[in-house]
């Protein structure tokens, strides 16, 4: 496996400052012999002019020679390197991959909607040219890759699993994070480093939406009827308390009985009830 490795270059001002001073040379020397002034002047801006190159900020140059790999230089300015050397510029910026949306089964085995924007950025250029054909590439399929088997481990919600501790959708940040671990795991070969990974897109597929949907909806009521029950009964069991301490009324089983449905009747009813005033004696 290639390591990259730092080449520091010659000052390009430099080496333009002894090809001007060459020229001179030679247009003065040329006044009186001008074969022998511009024949060396003329294979000497051959030789060097090559060498010269240009590093932007956040960009970096890749050199070969003969084959082999001779370094990458990161710093920024103006420089000079062996003329003979290949120079493959590799940019060295944050860059955005916006995945397309994927259909794929999550752990449950319910078809679902993904999709994931990630950052990354090449942290290795040596391994980036030379270790996969095409990196630009090998990050997009290996991206497709990564989402797809994090869908597969984890469950939509926990409307199936219970159990779960992360859900696609109850742990985002926890998801983000195992994508992210995920990447770089896959993309290290490549020198890729994510610096971010978040889901974008998640739905369930079309075909089982509808049926999802009222799924949830009446999870939902029923959790709520839950709730309510839970406070109605507790409502009654208080009221039945303060009247037994203060002596109110006495009532007998079957009359608690009654109250107890009454009372359930109008706080668990999802509409509102018409109260019916008792102007007889308790017991008609």
């Amino acid at each position: 496996m290639i390591t990259e490795k730092i080449y520091k270059p010659s000052s390009g001002f430099t080496m333009l400052f002894l090809l001007l001073a060459t020229i001179a040379g030679a247009g003065f020397f040329g006044s009186q012999h001008m074969a022998i002034g511009l024949v060396p002047c003329l294979v000497l801006a051959i030789i060097i002019l090559p060498g010269f190159m240009i590093i932007n900020p956040n960009e970096s140059n890749v050199l070969v020679l003969f084959g082999s790999y001779a370094g990458t230089v990161k710093d920024n300015g103006f420089f000079w390197v062996n003329p003979l050397m290949i120079k493959r510029n590799v940019s060295l910026r944050a860059r955005n991959l916006n995945g397309q949306s994927l259909k794929v089964n999550d752990k449950m085995g319910n078809p679902i909607e993904i999709a994931a924007v990630i950052v990354w950025q090449v942290q290795e250029t040596a391994k980036a040219l030379f270790e996969v054909n095409d990196y630009t590439m090998y990050v997009n399929i290996q991206s497709e890759a990564a989402v797809r088997h994090l869908a597969g481990h984890c469950p939509y919600d926990n409307l199936e699993d219970n159990e779960a501790t992360v859900t696609l959708r109850g742990n985002t940040e926890r998801v983000h994070e195992m994508l992210v671990e995920e990447l770089n795991e896959r993309l290290a070969k490549a020198g890729i480093h994510v610096l971010e990974a978040r889901i974008s897109h998640l739905a369930y597929a079309p075909e089982i939406a509808h049926a999802m949907l009222q799924r949830q909806q009446a999870t939902a009521v029923v959790a709520a009827r839950q709730q309510i029950v839970e406070g109605a009964v507790g409502m009654v069991e208080m009221a039945l308390n303060k009247l037994s301490q203060k002596n109110i009324v006495t009532l007998d089983e079957e009359r608690k009985a009654a109250m107890v449905s009454n009372l359930l009747v109008v706080l668990c009813g999802d509409k509102n009830v018409s109260p019916v005033v008792n102007t007889g004696t308790l017991y008609n």
